[in-house]
């Protein structure tokens, strides 16, 4: 099976108002979106409940309709066009697929609307079914089948239509976490193979992670960082999106003076430089210095950043996660290899300290701990 050329998927200025019917302000779910998606892409909107992700990702599909703005795919304008005028297929979170038919049915279902010839419905099916993996199991009816092979018939019955673009909308929220993992990989896998470019919902940082070529992350209707996931995690704009990509440390500091490209900042009594920083930082103002907790180490009192005490340690395998209260609230330190390191007993007193390659300034939002 093999996708049509790849095409991009563009928003420019795209805002959606919901109507208030009880005289009251309107809603606005998304303000002024602007982003590209490139062809054969894997991008994910990424955010909490009620950012602006799914409305984002319905009106790409064409099941709202936007207020202003233009969305185009490929260069066609398709922002007034309907959701069967669009050459697009949307996963959704529940799967939908028809009890009374098998599985071979409900994958062929598309083409048969579309009055295909028999003989081409079946090896197509053969086809999409072989790439999800299910060939074996054409004849069994979505009842007997698990939560995971499900989302695999609903990701087979839109990829069978052959759509210039995939859209999902948290397929995979209904799975427990070790089938989540596993078609995690296998959506990714799909989706390369065919290079077909795909937009994806979810609020979950793993999935979009592991999943994305680029990553959107939204909060209340506004793009808050566009970048690669490597990018969102190591050089977040805000503790915002830094707290929502993964586990983060924040250090409340006051910045002294710096040239835009370091800073020197006071933390407590002690001095740091930090060479690493995003924009709006002036000197003489309070801001964040942002650590991931495997960037941390513990050291004997007086030695590090800032002293405390272990309050807490959690045994994970892989590695030792210590809760550490300090002057400024409670931090984590994540210890990696556990077996090869000190680790210090609950209630020892500890310093953290870290590599100041690895920290990076943020501008300190309202309601920042400072």
């Amino acid at each position: 099976m093999t996708a049509k050329q790849s095409v991009s998927v563009t928003l420019q200025g795209v805002t959606k108002r919901f109507k208030n019917t009880k005289g009251r302000p309107d809603v606005v779910a998304v303000h002024e979106s602007n982003f590209v998606v490139a062809p054969g892409e894997l991008v994910t909107l990424l955010g909490p409940s009620g950012c602006g992700k799914t409305t984002t990702l319905r009106m790409i599909a064409g099941f709202e309709l936007p207020s202003s703005g233009k969305i185009l795919i490929g260069n066609e304008d398709v922002t007034m066009l309907p959701p069967n005028a669009r050459d697009t297929a949307t996963v959704f979170q529940s799967y939908g697929l028809f009890p009374h038919m098998t599985v071979a049915e409900n994958v062929a279902y598309g083409l048969r609307l579309r009055k295909l010839d028999k003989q081409e419905i079946e090896r197509k099916v053969k086809e999409t079914l072989a790439l999800v993996g299910l060939e074996h199991l054409s004849d069994r009816a979505p009842g007997r089948l698990s939560g995971g092979q499900q989302q695999r018939v609903a990701l087979a019955r839109s990829l069978i239509v052959e759509p210039s673009v995939l859209l999902l909308d948290e397929p995979l929220s209904n799975l427990d976490a070790l089938l989540r993992e596993q078609m995690r990989i296998e959506i990714r896998r799909i989706q390369k193979s065919l290079g077909i470019t795909a937009v994806y919902v979810t609020h979950d940082r793993i999935e979009a992670m592991s999943l994305s070529d680029r990553v959107i992350v939204m909060k209340d209707g506004e793009i808050q960082q566009i970048g690669t996931p490597q990018e969102i995690y190591e050089d977040p704009v805000s503790s915002f999106v830094a707290g929502f990509v993964g586990k983060v440390v924040l250090f409340p500091v006051e910045v002294l003076g710096g040239n835009g490209a370091t800073w020197t900042c006071r933390l407590g009594t002690r001095q740091l430089t930090v060479s690493r920083s995003a924009a709006n930082i002036t000197a003489n103002s309070k801001a964040l210095v942002m650590a991931r907790p495997e960037s941390l180490r513990l050291t004997e009192p007086g030695s590090g950043l800032v002293d405390g005490r272990v309050k807490m340690n959690v045994y994970l395998g892989h590695s030792i996660e210590s809760f550490i209260e300090t002057p400024f609230g409670e931090m984590l330190v994540q210890i990696d290899d556990p077996a090869s390191k000190k680790v210090y007993a609950e209630g020892s007193s500890v310093a953290i300290t870290a590599d100041e390659g690895w920290l990076r300034l943020l501008p300190a939002a309202p309601g920042d701990n400072q």
